[in-house]
């Protein structure tokens, strides 16, 4: 079942990719949409892994001492 789910996110993925690239040659508007909201997605999964890294306080596994 999570093999089933995880093809599934990746086929959305793969499709919101072809969108985005679709859309920037010209296609139709339903596709302008689906690439708008694929960015969109991007930069919020983007900025939640940003202030994941900034708050971290971590060790980055440098060696640097």
């Amino acid at each position: 079942m999570i093999v089933l789910a995880l093809t599934g996110v990746l086929v959305l993925a793969i499709g919101g990719c072809v969108c985005v690239v679709w859309a920037a040659r010209g296609g139709p508007r339903w596709v302008r949409g689906v690439a708008a909201v694929t960015l969109a997605l991007g930069n919020v999964v983007r900025s939640g892994n940003r202030r994941r890294r900034v708050g971290g306080g971590g060790d980055d596994g440098g060696g640097d001492n």
